[in-house]
């Protein structure tokens, strides 16, 4: 891609010195104020050209350490010298083009050569237009999109020098100096519409459409609540893009990384060339329950809850929770950690809220331990079917028993019918796991897993 835009420039300076030199010659010999006008116009098209092509290949270069963004406003500062070559260029021919026309027409010889060169140049411009707007459209490139222009502007203005020479044929031998100012208005439209384009390059003005555009793409992501910030800018053929987007807090890590990667590729889809920087903050929903916000302010601040109670009295809201804290701690310890989270609480739910914390010791996650022999195994195996002796098709399986520095831990498999529901389950589950601590005053923990089977596999299983 690199490759082809500054091929496409170095093969249209080339054009141009070509142009530039065959306008001036015949318009020397014929006399024509009309074609020398464009040899001037086209010495500039060369000039503007070679800049241009000097400028791509700068653009193309990385970003480094004292261009963070990349090198692409070169592009938008050859486009400026394009315009300052373009007014000075319209400004001369328009001169000596009222100066003609005030005074004595000069003799035109040879018009049908003069023809032959602005259709020579008319169709040059042509395919160098083709050219030069396809690369642009590709790349994204200002400079070559502002060259386009450039000879779309210079085509049209060949098509008027040579109906003015055609007219000088038929004896209007003013045409061509009025051919000449049109030249000079041609060339100012071209230079003020590529002026203000590289002018709002180099002021960072935001392209048109943009913001709404970007706005309109985020409306498929639901989970963004709100776009905070939209910082748009140009360097060169990038579009450098910085949004600052609320979502809810709720959302977990995972997912608001996930959400920034899927934003990200919709909008490098949709806008050509771009270079996306995304901040996502988290923020409240006014959908958010008193639960769910409680658990967020505890998980931000690293404290694990659960059994939490929420009671609406007539004139005060309590909330309960068991708060798991580490064994070791000591109680004036302990107090610190609840007085931090009680007060994140009343901060977000208000002051009058009446909280109670029930503190609970982390059980160790990490220990080391071994299978307990067979005889011992069997009698807590025992032991577990004879609790679920009575209770028909529920059935244990899967006893495993382990020896640990904290004690013993049974591990058992309890199938039991799919049509119960959870808060049976865990009351069948946790009688279970009561009468096996109660049997063996040793055992540190009982851990039943609830499992569903159809009834002729549950039937199967001891």
């Amino acid at each position: 891609m690199k490759n082809e835009k500054q091929h496409v420039a170095l093969v249209s300076m080339l054009a141009s010195g070509l142009l530039a030199i065959g306008k001036f010659t015949i318009g020397i010999f014929t006399g024509s104020i009309g074609l020398i006008s464009e040899g001037i116009h086209s010495c500039s098209d060369f000039i503007a050209t070679a800049v241009t092509w000097w400028a791509v290949r700068i653009s193309d270069k990385p970003a480094d350490d004292n261009h963070h963004y990349g090198h692409g406003k070169m592009e938008s500062m050859a486009a400026l010298f394009e315009v300052a070559l373009l007014f000075g260029a319209a400004g001369w021919i328009a001169y000596e083009a009222i100066k003609r026309l005030m005074g004595e027409p000069h003799e035109i010889i040879a018009a049908p050569l003069v023809i032959a060169v602005l259709v020579i140049s008319i169709v040059v411009d042509f395919f160098r237009v083709k050219a030069l707007r396809r690369v642009a459209k590709k790349t994204g490139s200002p400079a070559l999109e502002a060259d386009a222009l450039h000879f779309f502007s210079d085509m049209l203005a060949s098509g008027v020098v040579l109906i003015g020479i055609v007219f000088v044929t038929f004896g209007f031998v003013k045409a061509d100096a009025i051919a000449a100012i049109v030249v000079a208005c041609f060339i100012l439209s071209a230079a003020a519409t590529l002026g203000k384009r590289s002018f709002d390059s180099l002021v960072d003005t935001a392209p048109a459409g943009t913001e709404s555009k970007i706005a309109s793409l985020l409306d498929n992501f639901p989970e963004v609540i709100a776009i905070e910030r939209t910082r748009v800018r140009n360097a060169g053929p990038v579009l450098f893009i910085e949004l600052t987007l609320a979502v809810s807090r709720s959302l977990p890590l995972e997912r608001v990384s996930e959400l920034k990667n899927q934003i990200t590729q919709t909008l490098q889809q949709h806008l050509n060339n771009t270079e996306i920087t995304l901040i996502a903050i988290p923020r409240s929903e006014s959908s958010e329950t008193i639960a769910t916000r409680v658990r967020i302010i505890a998980a931000n601040l690293d404290q694990a809850i659960h059994r939490l109670t929420i009671l609406q009295l007539p004139n005060q809201l309590t909330i309960s929770f068991d708060l798991e804290l580490d064994a070791a701690l000591s109680l004036k310890q302990s107090q610190g950690i609840v007085d931090n989270l009680e007060t994140a609480i009343r901060a977000e739910l208000g002051q009058h809220v009446e909280i109670d914390t029930h503190i609970e010791p982390i059980i160790a996650n990490w220990l080391e331990g071994q299978d307990v022999p067979d005889n011992l195994k069997q009698e807590f195996e025992q032991a577990l079917y004879s609790c679920t002796a009575d209770r028909g098709d529920n059935k244990i399986s899967h006893v495993r028993v382990r020896e640990t520095s904290q004690g013993v831990i049974v591990y058992f498999d309890y199938y039991l019918p799919p049509d119960m529901c959870v808060d049976q389950v865990h009351t069948e589950v946790d009688r279970v796991e009561r009468s096996i601590r109660s049997g063996f005053p040793h055992v540190f923990r009982v851990i039943g897993h609830a499992e569903s089977l159809p009834l002729p596999q549950r039937q199967q299983i001891f």
